[in-house]
């Protein structure tokens, strides 16, 4: 009886045992490295504390700069990182998970003034941005932001359109309009490298798309420019995107698993081995809708097909400086076919759309001293597209009047020197050398005299040199100025553009701040616009927008910074763009200017002397993440206007007047066992905006040419309706030991609002037809890691 009594207590200590240990809060592991901003040399004795955790937790950097903090709860945390003689900084809103280990990188400031001067100011770490060079119209895209904005479909591109002075487009896809600016006018970078239009089914000319091959489960925190850019920065007029791409887990191997509506994906990340600090990062997403079509699922037309491919490989070295392996991959195809609704459905017109990227890139940053550090890079990219365009001719005929294929490549190399004096002065300086190869055809049907029309057909090459120096200097610790140059030569016809820019910004004290900043800037046209050429009768090719200039724009910036509470800021910035040297069409009395363009390229004959202007108000509210609520208010009120070769100010496609955005959301905790922690958000957005231009379509004029014919002594003189747009996702979260689950449904346009965008010419019925507002979009999608 007695042996029986003790098993007995030892089973329910045991057990007592076990469910205590089951019942222990669920932790994970923040580590990662504090570095020197300016000359990004470790930091050794540098303090990281948890911020509102009991007991407390931190930790010190070692003579790595390393830090490591354990057994930090998961949910949401900020972090406190101080160095002697340096500026205190908080990293605010980290999501800690128990699947995954949180890696960092801090970079810390030196401060400006003696040590027995030292102020602590609060500069507003919460919108910093990662570029230091920047101190006007910058904003940081966290990926945490990325994947809780409803609306964004876990895409950066769609993110964005919620800040001050950007907006997306009626059309569905991913174009991002930037001050009423063409999104042509973008530029895209990844790793410090320009590449192509990241986006699937994007053509030449464009820089937006439907679905964003950059996947957010790759990303670090990225920047966005919408004026007056760094010097460091070319061949853009309208805004800037520079991706980061967020290094693997150099401990362990972590896993991520996602399905949903937009595709199928898996993520792997890892150390090489034991004891290197080495890593590697793969993404692979394939389309969920084209593999149900391969499994005999669909029974439509227009199933969107795309893959996509992303890697980071990091090798760092005892003595040779860090290497970075970089990649993005995509490859997508549509058979678009427009239908009549008159018609039973008949499709009248077909698109077979294919389009392929590509991106390799080299990375290596060497340390020379505590002062000085290279980093230089090689990259290879690549990105074609071809188009099919057919029309129905009669009820049973349909005949070819669009066949394109077009296919570029770009070999990229770039060196960057910088170098800090002393805590006031620091200087970068780069050059970078782009050598474009392309493989050109594009015919079009001629509804003058009813045949295919060759207009472009070359296999060539030319060159891109960047150079550009810029200085930072802080006169003290409120008052910081960037000034410098930049230079673009295009080789091609030695166009090029000297480009001076200069910021500052002045923090009266811990909650004013005040900025401004002058850059001019200039862009290429699409290289599809510098090769369209004619037959003259003697049997010579005429190259006739040969001798195009770049783009060039002069940006204006002040504004104002008020931070009114610890989680919470007021922001109001005015704005002036002059654009010059644009692109308008070279018969006189013509209406055409590259400023209205959407995306791909025109065949027409040019010349430089079209101008722009730009100019608007914009405010900013917004709430940080914090105690599981957030928001952000945003309004502009602008005007675009354009000036072609007709001397005639107009309004631009793009002059929507005002953009206004509400976002918000709330996160709840519920209850649960201790270790299970679940956590439920609803997120929110309200978008209304002005609608954009078009130019009416001449209907008899269309008939009788059998093609559609607009208006052009009335461009863009047709507004289309006012967009609103009610955005909802809703997202459950469980934490378990190593594990995390996530499920996501969200819809763009809950409310099925339906403007009116555009119009276009059916040719079949020869009526003309008009293009509304997106319906509502579900997305529904589910993740695990581990």
């Amino acid at each position: 009886m007695n042996k029986l009594l003790v098993k007995l207590m030892y089973s329910f200590t045991f057990l007592l045992l076990l469910a205590s240990s089951q019942a222990q809060p669920l932790s994970q592991t923040i580590r990662g490295v504090v570095v020197d901003q300016d000359a990004t040399i470790p930091l050794i004795g540098a303090n990281i504390v948890v911020l509102d955790v009991e007991p407390l937790l931190g930790s010190s950097t070692g003579a790595d700069g390393e830090f490591r903090i354990e057994k930090v709860p998961v949910g949401r945390i900020s972090l406190l990182a101080s160095y002697l003689g340096y500026e205190d900084k908080v990293i605010p809103n980290i999501e800690v998970s128990s699947a995954k280990e949180v890696v960092l990188q801090i970079e810390l400031t030196e401060s400006a003034t003696s040590l027995e001067e030292v102020v602590v100011v609060d500069k507003q770490p919460k919108t910093e941005v990662m570029d230091e060079m920047a101190l006007v119209s910058a904003r940081s895209v966290t990926v945490e932001e990325t994947n809780r904005y409803a609306g964004a479909l876990n895409d950066p591109a769609r993110m964005v359109s919620a800040f001050a002075g950007v907006s997306g487009t009626a059309y569905g896809g991913n174009e991002i309009v930037v001050r009423g600016n063409s999104p042509r006018g973008i530029l895209w970078r990844l790793e410090g490298v320009e590449i192509p239009n990241p986006n699937h089914f994007a053509d030449e000319g464009s820089t937006g798309g439907p679905i964003n091959a950059l996947n957010s489960n790759m990303l670090a925190n990225s920047d966005f420019f919408t004026s007056a850019f760094a010097p460091e920065y070319g061949n853009a007029y309208s805004g800037v995107f520079d991706i980061r791409l967020r290094r693997g887990n150099n401990e362990h191997r972590e896993y991520t698993l996602q399905a949903g509506v937009i595709g199928l994906e898996a993520t792997l990340e890892g150390p090489f081995k034991k004891g290197y600090n080495g890593s590697y990062l793969f993404n692979y997403r394939y389309s969920t809708l084209a593999l149900l079509d391969g499994l005999g699922f669909t029974d439509y037309g227009g199933v969107p097909k795309y893959q996509d491919l992303s890697f980071l490989i990091n090798l760092p070295t005892e003595k040779a400086g860090r290497f970075t392996l970089f990649g993005l991959a995509g490859k997508s195809s549509i058979l678009s076919e427009l239908s009549d609704e008159d018609l039973d459905g008949l499709v009248v017109e077909s698109h077979d759309v294919q389009a392929e990227l590509g991106v390799v890139g080299l990375n290596h940053n060497i340390l020379f001293n505590d002062r000085a550090y290279l980093q230089s890079s090689l990259s290879l990219s690549e990105n074609g597209s071809g188009v099919l365009g057919e029309k129905r001719n009669t009820e049973d005929d349909f005949y070819l009047y669009l066949d394109n294929k077009l296919q570029k490549w770009a070999a990229q190399a770039s060196t960057n020197l910088h170098i800090k004096f002393d805590a006031r002065n620091k200087l970068q300086a780069g050059l970078t050398y782009t050598r474009l190869f392309y493989n050109f055809r594009h015919d079009e049907w001629d509804y003058e005299s009813g045949q295919m029309v060759n207009y472009i057909d070359t296999d060539d090459g030319t060159g891109l040199l960047q150079g550009y120096a810029s200085w930072k200097h802080r006169f003290n610790e409120r008052l910081t100025a960037v000034g410098g140059l930049h230079y673009m030569n295009f080789t091609f016809n030695g166009a090029q553009s000297v480009e001076p820019r200069i910021s500052f910004s002045w923090q009266q004290d811990s909650r004013h701040r005040f900025f401004g900043g002058y850059g001019k800037h200039s862009r290429l046209a699409p290289i599809t616009e510098y090769l369209a050429r004619e037959t003259l009768p003697d049997g010579s090719t005429n190259y006739y927008n040969e001798n195009l200039e770049l783009i060039k724009a002069h940006h204006f910036v002040l504004g104002y910074d008020f931070l009114f509470s610890p989680n919470a800021h007021l922001k109001l910035e005015a704005y002036y763009q002059y654009l010059y040297d644009v692109p308008v069409g070279a018969t006189p009395g013509s209406t055409y200017s590259s400023l209205n363009d959407f995306g791909s390229f025109t065949t027409e004959r040019l010349v430089n002397e079209g101008t722009g202007r730009n100019y608007g108000l914009e405010l900013t509210l917004e709430r940080f993440f914090s105690e599981g609520f957030y928001y952000l208010v945003t309004g502009s009120l602008y005007d675009s206007r354009f000036t072609a070769a007709d001397g005639v100010e107009r309004d631009t496609r793009y002059n929507a007047r005002f953009a206004s955005n509400l976002v918000l959301g709330k996160e709840f905790q519920l209850n649960g066992a201790a270790a299970r922690k679940r956590t439920l958000g609803v997120n929110t957005r309200i978008y209304y905006a002005g609608g954009s231009y078009f130019t009416p379509i001449d209907l008899e004029a269309s008939i009788a040419k059998g093609n559609e014919v607009r208006y052009d002594a009335l461009p863009f003189s047709t507004q289309g309706d006012n967009i609103f747009r009610l955005d909802l996702s809703i997202t459950y979260r469980i934490n378990r030991p190593k594990t995390t689950q996530y499920l996501k449904l969200e819809a763009q346009n809950l409310t099925m609002h339906d403007a009116l965008v555009e119009q276009y010419y059916n040719g079949y019925s020869k009526k003309t037809e008009e293009i509304r507002q997106l319906p509502v979009i579900p997305v529904v999608l589910y993740g695990v890691s581990f």
